[in-house]
């Protein structure tokens, strides 16, 4: 089978949905199907204001015409941008079912970011998703929220780590005692300002970027930016970190999480979706309302505790069920051009795409 995955998150963003599409991807291929994927890459773009290291495609016009040209067997949408909304376009005029999956508390994003009442986020969610045989959605409380704003069709897909590469390493010092540790993008949603303006013992360090942090880093002095890391050097310090620090109240998830725990580091945390699916009170990490609580609380977990966790939260898994909610779908012949469109020059799937 060949299976289309349509996104509007790909490389070079670095974030939880470009990592879940790219490990599922992988493991999609080791049971033997064809994976394409129609991205930014492929396309002229422009980036978003105030986050110019994210770029959306601003002629998506020709989706149609390369799902034709690829007639695949299965198309998933994964996200509900210019390219998620042109393909859904097509395949819901043409009556051609399709799957979606829901990352982000998108609702809240915007009215974080410009004010906007979340019923009308959920209202657009709502649209976008209803045509397809089903949405995957990353935990069992991310699916019993949307399905309270009117969301249907809901499967619950689940996250997973790498733990080969993120595992216990040598814990070198350097810094202050606590080492605590934020990873993710820089903005307002992330709600980093909540960690950095605690009065805690220790150094605050964030690995990351985005539009907030020339004016966090001139506000905080006192905390160690260090921008974008990968790799090795991204595992190094989840492992020397003595508590990973999540202050996001709108996170559908939080794969950082699961790979701070692989490092063996416990995880402090707000009490909602997201920490509340991983996060075990005493034993992984700590949640309260009083984030510097949970702070202290974190730094008496077990490290193999944390590891162990991490252990049994593979990839597999989540691959599998993948695989199952397309299967569950009853996929027409595969699309392909008719006569008129197949004698058109087509482009290319973007250079980018996985083969």
């Amino acid at each position: 089978m060949i299976l289309l995955i349509v996104t509007d998150a790909w490389r070079p963003q670095t974030n939880g949905v470009v990592t879940t599409l790219e490990e599922v991807i992988a493991g999609v291929r080791e049971l033997g199907h064809r994976v394409e994927v129609l991205e930014p890459g492929g396309f002229r773009t422009v980036g978003l204001p105030g986050y110019r290291e994210i770029r959306v495609a601003i002629n998506p016009f020709s989706v149609g015409r390369r799902i034709r040209e690829l007639a695949p067997g299965a198309v998933h949408i994964a996200t509900e941008g210019p390219l998620g909304l042109a393909a859904r376009r097509f395949l819901v005029k043409r009556g051609l079912p399709f799957t979606t999956s829901l990352h982000t508390k998108f609702p809240e994003y915007m009215q974080a970011r410009i004010g906007l009442p979340l019923r009308f986020g959920y209202r657009f969610l709502r649209w976008f998703h209803r045509p397809a045989g089903s949405t995957l959605v990353t935990t069992a409380r991310q699916q019993e929220e949307l399905q309270a704003w009117g969301l249907e069709h809901l499967q619950v897909w689940g996250r997973g780590v790498d733990t080969h590469h993120f595992r216990p390493r040598p814990r070198v010092r350097g810094f202050d005692d606590p080492l605590l540790l934020y990873v993710g993008r820089v903005a307002v949603e992330k709600n980093l300002q909540a960690f950095l303006e605690l009065d805690v013992p220790g150094q605050k360090v964030v690995v990351g970027d985005g539009p907030q942090r020339a004016a966090l880093a001139r506000r905080f002095p006192d905390v160690t930016f260090i921008g974008y890391c990968y790799g090795d050097e991204l595992a190094e310090w989840y492992a020397k970190a003595d508590v990973f620090v999540f202050p996001s109240r709108t996170d559908t998830f939080g794969l950082v999480m699961l790979e701070a725990m692989a490092c063996g580091t416990p995880v402090a945390a707000y009490p909602v979706t997201g920490p509340l699916d991983l996060v075990t009170d005493g034993l992984n990490g700590a949640l309260d309302e009083d984030l510097g609580c949970a702070i202290e609380r974190a730094l008496d977990c077990d490290r193999a505790a944390c590891r162990q966790f991490a252990e049994q939260q593979g990839w597999d898994s989540v691959v599998q069920r993948f695989v199952d909610d397309l299967e569950s779908i009853t996929w027409p012949a595969p699309v392909r051009a008719d006569d008129r469109l197949a004698t058109e020059t087509i482009d290319p799937v973007g250079s980018n795409s996985l083969r």
